[in-house]
């Protein structure tokens, strides 16, 4: 996943528009309406927690909140999280006792949807059914992935190429589960075969209860610029909600893409590993105008935090994830080279915290001074 924008819109805020304080998705009400977006090799429980527990990693939060405390979608501004996109043959090859590695999720993350890849629609139906059982208050469907691995296999956007074969998929999967469906896809394989708005349609008749739209074909990846006008075709297309997702960096970029397309919700990707405090600022933005720039105090307790999070979860990929994040973590952050610098060269989790400390105490000692 491209890591930075390929010259970002700059955006101001639209008068009296807001991110809507929800939306309704099937049964499951999602409040705010914004989404955790599915990231592979980010957002696996470990760091859907730490977007859910942001708003404490903040100078502003309120004296005694930690992470252990109990948090509302409401105060951490992220109302639906959602897994990294699971591979649907995988699921229902793998024993019962391997799935959780990959379904692990814990109670303080619902509403959360897993999402699944794959193109035989039967086996796409017997993972969602997994899902189901598993917990989990919805399921999507991947027809967004650019990644060739995952395209030559004719899954993520490669069905895009396909639409009868969405279509069975759509049925099978809607005749297997009672929770909401939904699907994440893109505005096509490329600017020759722009779907959405078709896609969109389908969605809806065969009974999904939400589309996502990352508003770029599959062609152009993460590169160029998001064209949110095709989300407002969407928009206009279908009754279920529109979840609009591409370019969103900041509350006024989030705010900006509800005034300029009239999508129910706002789905926020890369802008997360690099501002953990995206929800939460669009929720007070929301709530009275303006919103808090993190501190230095701030970058620092989320850099320890989400490292600690990791060394206590025992994760297998442990000092990879560390070092994974350092890049987009000390974005922002005065002198951040010298601090990856000394990340990279770490080997082990424990002196990775220990270089995160060493950074940041001169810092500290003189913001205690």
């Amino acid at each position: 996943m491209q890591k930075h924008w390929d010259n970002p819109r700059e955006h101001t805020m639209p008068p009296g528009v807001r991110v809507p304080a929800s939306v309704q998705i099937g049964a499951i009400t999602v409040a705010p309406a914004t989404v955790l977006a599915p990231m592979a090799g980010v957002t696996d429980t470990v760091f859907r927690r730490f977007i859910r527990n942001a708003s404490v990693f903040s100078s502003q939060a309120a004296p005694g909140t930690s992470v252990e405390s109990e948090i509302t979608n409401q105060q951490s501004g992220c109302g639906l999280i959602m897994t990294e996109f699971t591979s649907a043959d995988g699921l229902t090859r793998m024993r019962e006792s391997k799935r959780k590695r990959y379904l692990t999720f814990y109670e303080d993350e619902h509403p959360i949807s897993a999402q699944l890849f794959g193109s035989n629609p039967e086996t796409l139906a017997d993972a969602a059914r997994i899902v189901q059982d598993t917990g989990f208050d919805m399921v999507d469907l991947n027809l967004g992935c650019p990644a060739k691995r995952v395209v030559s296999c004719n899954g993520g956007s490669g069905l895009l190429r396909d639409l009868p074969l969405i279509e069975r998929i759509f049925t099978a999967v809607r005749a297997a589960v009672s929770i909401p469906f939904t699907v994440k896809f893109r505005l096509g394989w490329n600017d020759s075969n722009i779907i959405c708005v078709e896609l969109a349609r389908m969605a809806e008749g065969c009974g999904l209860q939400a589309v996502a739209l990352h508003a770029r074909t599959r062609e152009q990846g993460y590169s160029g610029q998001a064209r949110w006008e095709y989300i407002a075709q969407v928009k206009d297309a279908v009754r279920i909600p529109v979840i609009g997702n591409g370019d969103v960096r900041t509350p006024e970029d989030a705010c900006a893409l509800v005034a300029q397309t009239g999508c129910n919700a706002v789905m926020i990707g890369r802008a997360a590993p690099s501002n953990p405090w995206i929800f939460r600022q669009i929720a007070q933005y929301t709530a009275t105008g303006h919103y808090d720039v993190p501190t230095v105090f701030d970058r620092y307790r989320m850099i320890r935090t989400y490292f600690q999070m990791l060394l206590e979860e025992s994760h297998p990929e442990t000092v990879g994830k560390m070092k994974q994040f350092a890049s987009w973590f000390t974005h922002g952050v005065p002198g951040g080279a010298s601090l990856r610098k000394s990340i990279y060269e770490s080997r082990s989790g424990e002196a990775i915290l220990s270089a995160v400390e060493r950074f940041f105490e001169p810092q500290m000692t003189a913001l205690a001074s």
